[in-house]
């Protein structure tokens, strides 16, 4: 069987995703990626064939824009965080000098130009490839697109607590057809009836709302490649916190949204040990240390995790799903509507809390933490989530379902789950 995944252009949406991948080699099938150009390194560097046809669609670029966007709105809510320049990340004192009407008319040309870029690559792709099944991230407009071209069985792959069925437009539900490439290629316009199977990686407790047939599979974390840290392997004599900030947020949000160095002055006067990984970027900027602090590069979070009592991050999907599946109590600072709904559906299973990121101060972050480690609230609950990860279906157990979809338009009956099968369904 010949599968090809499709993914936007960013890595925490492929990288769930790569334990299927794996799954799928592991049992003979092969399997291909259909990626922008600047994805490549990322999908090489999990063992699976990248195949650069995509359009480079520049997702900071997006976000800065729509920041803005929002600031015009008067729907900004971050008055202490400039917008920043869509291009440059400069720091804006306001939209006066902003042409926001020509960036608006760059936005739409870049979106339309890098589009039609990934649509032309696409089809050329699977019209001389031919592949039997596609799987897509739930951005990936390219591969729904491409399999209804083909006519053959498509599969959503969701990479964290936001689903295809959400009211909240902000939170991008579903592929956005910006060309009208499908009825200019004879096809129904994009719409949720076309997402008919979701691969969903969450606990039922986290589970996201969606209209499609789901395939539960456990979430397996990879959070790319890198070497353990021996010193992770001794219990540490005190408990140990993880204090992650995604470089993305600060790229998208400006400085004011590193919150890693004031976490860090939280947690100085607490009896714990901090391990903050860091983008060698951002080391600079955490500034001096107190002596129960420790940074580290390229250490995958998954090899970390096992060994903290907490983690304080910005509410990425990739981040709360990982620490999901190891069991740690997480506290969420979050700035963007899907970070908002990963930590406050997070916060609903008891297994964490969420502080938006205009109310994280040095004593709201302190208290979080403080009660994350001092009772077994939390831990029980953060136990009970891993819990509910180790009993769904392993990867490799959805090879044989996604045979039967590839081979005959159907899924066996114990394979899936209904809509609203899930504990905790919305």
């Amino acid at each position: 069987m010949r599968v090809l995944f499709t993914v936007s252009d960013w890595p925490a949406h492929y990288f769930p995703m790569v334990p299927l991948g794996w799954a799928l080699q592991a049992a003979g099938h092969e399997v291909r990626v259909a990626c922008a150009p600047s994805q490549v390194t990322a999908v090489s560097g999990a063992g699976l064939s990248a195949v650069p046809v995509l359009g480079d669609l520049d997702m900071v670029f997006l976000a800065r824009f729509q920041n803005l966007t929002d600031i015009r709105a008067g729907t900004w809510r971050y008055p202490e965080l400039p917008g920043l320049h869509p291009d440059t990340g400069e720091e804006l004192a306001g939209l006066d000098g902003f042409d926001f009407e020509t960036y608006a008319t760059e936005c739409r040309r870049r979106i339309a130009r890098e589009t039609a870029t990934g649509v032309a690559g696409v089809l050329e792709l699977v019209r001389s490839w031919r592949p039997d099944l596609v799987v897509h991230d739930r951005l990936s407009m390219e591969g729904v697109l491409a399999a209804r071209a083909l006519g053959v069985p498509h599969v959503a792959h969701l990479w964290g607590p936001v689903g295809t069925a959400e009211s909240d437009p902000r939170l991008h539900p579903l592929p956005v057809d910006y060309t009208r490439a499908f009825p200019r290629n004879g096809l129904p316009e994009m719409g949720p009836e076309l997402i008919e199977y979701v691969i969903d990686p969450c606990p039922p407790s986290l589970a996201p709302p969606t209209r499609a047939t789901r395939l539960p599979v456990r979430y397996v974390p990879y959070n790319g490649p890198g070497a353990m840290e021996p010193w992770a392997l001794e219990p540490p004599a005190r408990p140990r916190v993880c204090v992650l900030w995604s470089n993305s947020v600060s790229t998208s949000y400006g400085a004011g949204s590193y919150l890693a160095p004031r976490v860090v002055r939280a947690l100085a006067g607490l009896d714990v040990e901090v391990v903050v990984p860091v983008h060698p970027d951002d080391a600079a900027r955490l500034g001096e240390l107190p002596p129960n602090v420790r940074t580290v590069e390229r250490f995958p979070l998954h090899l970390l995790l096992p060994s903290c009592a907490a983690i304080v991050h910005h509410g990425g999907a990739g981040t709360v799903m990982t620490a999901a599946a190891a069991g740690v109590p997480q506290l969420a600072l979050t700035f963007g509507p899907e970070q908002d709904a990963d930590g406050g559906r997070l916060a609903a299973t008891g297994a964490g809390l969420h502080i938006t990121g205009d109310r994280a101060t040095e004593a709201a972050v302190r208290g979080a933490v403080a009660a994350l480690l001092g009772g077994p609230t939390h831990r029980a609950a953060a136990g009970r989530l891993a819990g509910e990860n180790a009993a769904r279906p392993v990867p490799a157990d959805l090879v044989g379902p996604l045979e039967r979809l590839a081979a005959t338009g159907e899924l066996p009956e114990p394979a899936a789950t209904g809509p609203a099968a899930a504990a905790g369904q919305p």
